[in-house]
């Protein structure tokens, strides 16, 4: 179960207190005449609707339909900047790298000059006004339960103070950051996707369009799209019965001796990839990959002896 310390810290930002965690991310940056084109045929939003200021997420898949990395991507001007996951970024870096000389574009990677912060939390707390006039260099990115902040590495200390001591924010540690993580349906590379995900099996909102023109792995998905559906999804699923000791599943945490699902007569029906107890549920919950026909909200599925229900995320909004 959560530490008492840490408790509190959830109760804080859970009734309106920001809170911080500080992780390495990756930030690469593509300018130059052709980018857009370029970039545009390599993820699977439409570049070609991204005005200046705005973001959108998307996904960058191989040939065939798999995921490499899931970014959001940011226009300044005529600059896009991508931020990805630290399991991600060299992949990533490499990947785009390889077509330098193909085009009118150039590649940077800024990654080990920014320090990144994770804010959860109210928008009135985590876009404080001071921020843009304090720190100009810094890059900010929008995400549903708050706000991603790049902040240059020499300004670090200086922005964690501002958070802490001007903003009463609370530091989120590697445990609560997973709690707060899978409750907001968040999956993580390595552990809930990986390079065998095929990109539809996300199940993330403004991920794909379906309307935009030919990009890498483009025939594989929209044929999934439209002649069919995946074979699983991402989904969320909650345990009647609370108990959250012991078990590591796949090391994510977890009370079960298998992360595997099964209908109620044994059918194989999923796989659970991380786990954790939800104390604003009061229940354990779980992000998992189950099967197509048994994706419906309120279905009923076993792992051991245990009851689960699948339900849409986010489990905490």
């Amino acid at each position: 179960m959560i530490a008492d310390n840490q408790l509190e810290k959830y109760s804080l930002i859970r009734s309106g207190r920001a809170g911080f965690y500080e992780q390495k991310r990756g930030l690469i940056a593509v300018w130059g005449n052709e980018s857009l084109q370029f970039l545009d045929g390599l993820i699977t939003n439409d570049m070609k609707t991204l005005e200046d200021g705005q973001q959108m997420l998307a996904a960058f898949p191989n040939a065939q339909g798999r995921l490499l990395a899931v970014i959001r991507m940011k226009r300044q001007g005529e600059r896009f900047l991508i931020e990805t996951e630290d399991a991600t970024q060299e992949v990533l870096f490499q990947n785009l790298f390889r077509f330098t000389f193909a085009g009118d574009f150039f590649i940077e990677d800024l990654s080990d000059g920014y320090t990144y912060f994770e804010l959860f939390g109210p928008k009135k707390d985590i876009y404080h006004p001071n921020v843009a006039e304090r720190w100009p260099q810094s890059f900010v990115y929008e995400l549903p339960y708050g706000a991603g902040y790049f902040v240059p590495t020499d300004l670090a200390p200086k922005f964690r103070d501002f958070l802490e001591s001007e903003n009463d924010c609370r530091v989120i540690d590697d445990e609560l950051y997973q709690i707060l993580r899978i409750e907001a349906g968040i999956p993580k590379f390595g552990i809930d996707m990986d390079e065998t995900t095929i990109v539809p099996e996300l199940g993330l909102d403004g991920l794909i369009s379906y309307t935009k023109g030919c990009y890498i792995g483009q025939e594989i998905i929209a044929r999934i799209h439209f002649r069919g559906h995946v074979a699983k999804q991402l989904t969320g699923l909650v345990f009647s019965s609370p108990p959250y000791e012991g078990w590591v599943a796949g090391g994510r945490g977890g009370s079960l001796s298998t992360d595997e699902l099964v209908t109620e007569d044994g059918k194989p029906a999923g796989r659970i990839t991380s786990i954790t107890y939800s104390p604003k549920l009061e229940k354990t919950v779980a992000l998992a990959y189950v099967r197509y026909e048994h994706l419906g909200a309120g279905t009923e599925l076993k792992a051991d002896e245990s009851t689960i229900t699948v339900t849409d995320l986010p489990f905490v909004n």
